[in-house]
């Protein structure tokens, strides 16, 4: 019988290693700029087209290479970065693995020029798809220049499952970001389908903050710094108020790298505990320099994910420097900071009984549960489809006279049979628009429902099986999310002129971002243009939002965006829709009146999936009689 086993040949066991170290485009970008770091470079030009798909081109002037090491460069496993084994516990490189060339030039077609300064000439190489081309003498500048060209033009499978340009060009916006932040004694610029995006000059820290994420950070920063024998922590922290909704931007870094650590986050969060409104992250950028020994950064392809020996002890170092940022500037109430340690004596040993210990830091250790309760039964996840059938909200009414299908193990089955539902037109939400329509005939028409408000907040209705209780905002999430996203499709929206219209500064990638959805952001009812550099005009906006907020609303809309592209696979109208209803909904907070409490159930009832909000948060949950005697009867 024939042996079976045998070696793979380099090219496909090259393919086989870029599918650990090349993603997608951004992944490439990371490499490449790193690699011109290591170079010691003073100067880096990123030059990006079509997000990354046609050209990634990095050009430095740094040391360079000779022809040898050139060739050299593109072999699996080889570096200049390691020696013996102990050398990976005492890396401060960026690079070091010695598989990034290879992986990239095997789904790729690369083309390298580089030459050192004591050489008269530079070399030139040109390989496509793992397979060698040339290699010759060329006259060039002293440094490197790296071109990658059509990525995964020889695996079409992995080029289809990249996302849109406008998805893909985000992920590289961050990576470069990332980088830049790291360095801001070096030089960077970046340009976009020859477009310059990022000019950033060499400088300070909190300059390179402001060149990043725009002006109005300048006023934002609080100098963050702690040194203890163990590690030293160093960056800036933003204002409380200048906190943002979801995760915001919030950088990590361990001996100038980038990493991301749920633990140390956590840390951050404890420190502005009651400062920031629920929901809120702080801004921060945040340098840790530490003895590489303490560190192990080999546990992940992309070295994002590291491990430190003593995690309980950097917890709390971070914690208590952030304090004491906030302290020292005033921005918060007077902090007591005789509970925190001495850090003078840590060592790796050290233990300290009030932090949390830290779990699989891949986990978000420390996200509060979405749904479900211990209080009451709630609704079962449902499939967010606006085009599945809604004959099961024919008969609302039937769900208060009775809910004769609830059932006692915590699934409400809504299930409504033979009630009369009104079948007037769906209700647009109370705004500006409706000056001009017969509002209240329609509101006549609404049938009249036992329910009541509770803190502006909640609306309780009676069941015939107990009680049945819906949070206010998620359930006008839910309503308009349906009016945007048909908005969206069917480019119905109306636009209501600004009198004075308002100019917003965004920062390069939120105006890069802005550009790339226009279309979809007009087709809610904005309208602007540009006005100036990573300057945007605001001359009108949808009926629903209200005077003297549009700045405000506009930012929330553009961040929640952003939120969702880091945590779903949305198209550009489906992120739109969610975004600004989930940023619009949170006005809907305050007292109703009967009939518009009456509206609200009403207008509830008619959307798709009434018991959940796009992102899958329960609208309501129904408190059985069982569980209301439970409360009140003791057993």
């Amino acid at each position: 019988m024939l042996d079976i086993i045998h070696l793979l040949p380099d090219s496909i066991a090259n393919q086989i290693a870029a599918g650990e170290v090349v993603q997608r485009p951004a992944s490439v970008v990371k490499e490449l700029l790193e690699n011109s770091i290591d170079a010691r470079a003073n100067t880096i030009q990123l030059i990006v087209k079509d997000a990354g798909r046609t050209l990634i081109q990095v050009i430095d002037d740094g040391i360079g290479m000779s022809a040898t090491d050139a060739r050299m460069s593109f072999e699996r496993h080889a570096t200049s970065k390691i020696r013996t084994a102990d050398d990976l516990f005492a890396i401060r490189t960026m690079g070091f693995r010695g598989e990034a060339l290879a992986s990239i030039a095997a789904v790729a077609q690369v083309e390298l020029r580089t030459r050192r300064l004591v050489d008269e000439v530079g070399t030139a190489i040109r390989i496509e798809g793992s397979d060698f081309k040339n290699q010759e003498s060329v006259s060039c500048p002293k440094g490197t220049n790296f071109q990658v060209k059509n990525l995964f033009f020889n695996v079409p499978a992995r080029r289809n499952f990249l996302k849109s340009n406008p998805v893909e060009m985000k992920h590289v916006l961050d990576e470069f970001q990332r980088v830049a932040l790291a360095h801001p004694d070096i030089t960077f610029t970046l340009y976009h389908n020859d477009v310059e995006v990022y000019n950033l000059p060499a400088g300070k820290l909190s300059r390179r903050i402001v060149d990043i994420f725009g002006k109005t950070y300048r006023e934002q920063l609080a100098t963050c710094e702690e040194e203890t024998p163990f590690v030293n922590v160093e960056g800036y922290v933003g204002k409380p108020e200048s906190a943002k909704k979801g995760r915001g931007e919030q950088f990590f870094f361990v001996n100038k790298r980038y990493i991301k650590h749920n633990y140390l986050h956590h840390a951050v969060l404890s420190a502005f505990e009651a400062t920031i409104p629920e929901g809120s992250s702080p801004f921060y950028v945040l340098f840790l320099e530490i003895d590489p020994s303490h560190i192990d950064i080999n546990i992940h392809p992309t070295k994002t994910e590291i491990k430190f020996d003593d995690e309980r002890a950097v917890y709390a170092i971070i914690r208590s420097a952030v304090r004491r940022a906030i302290g020292v500037y005033n921005l918060t109430p007077t902090i007591d900071f005789e509970s925190d340690i001495n850090f003078g004596n840590i060592t790796s040993t050290s233990r300290f009984n009030d932090i949390p210990t830290p779990i699989n830091p891949g986990i978000a250790d420390f996200e509060k549960p979405r749904q479900g309760s211990d209080t009451g039964s709630s609704l079962p996840p449902l499939k967010d489809d606006a085009s599945r059938d809604k004959s099961n909200t024919d008969n609302w009414r039937k769900l208060f006279e009775g809910l004769d299908s609830f059932k006692p193990n915590n699934q409400a089955n809504l299930d409504f049979h033979n009630a009369d539902f009104p079948k007037e037109e769906p209700i647009t939400l109370g705004s500006k628009a409706n000056d001009i329509t017969d509002e209240s005939k329609r509101l006549a028409e609404i049938k009249d429902i036992s329910a009541i408000q509770i803190q502006n907040r909640f609306i309780v209705a009676q069941a015939k099986t107990g009680l049945m209780l819906i949070d206010q905002r998620a359930a006008y999430e839910r309503i308009l999310y349906e009016k945007y996203y048909n908005n969206l499709k069917n480019k119905n929206s109306f636009t209501q002129q600004l009198l004075f219209p308002k100019t917003l500064d965004l920062s390069p990638a939120d105006f890069q971002l802005v550009t790339d959805i226009q279309d979809e952001i007009k087709a809610l009812g904005f309208s602007f243009e540009e006005f100036g550099q990573n300057t945007i005009k605001i001359t009108g906006v949808p009926p629903e939002v209200q005077e003297e907020n549009e700045k405000e609303i506009f930012e929330g809309l553009v961040q929640q965006f952003k939120a969702n592209q880091n945590h779903l696979q949305l198209d550009s109208i489906e992120n739109v829709a969610r975004s600004f209803s989930k940023k619009s909904s949170a006005k809907y907070i305050g007292e109703l009146s009967k009939i518009e409490i009456n509206l609200l159930i009403h207008q509830l009832f008619e959307t798709a999936v009434p018991g959940y909000t796009p992102n899958g948060e329960p609208t309501m949950t129904i408190l059985s009689l069982e569980h209301l005697a439970d409360l009140i009867i003791k057993k």
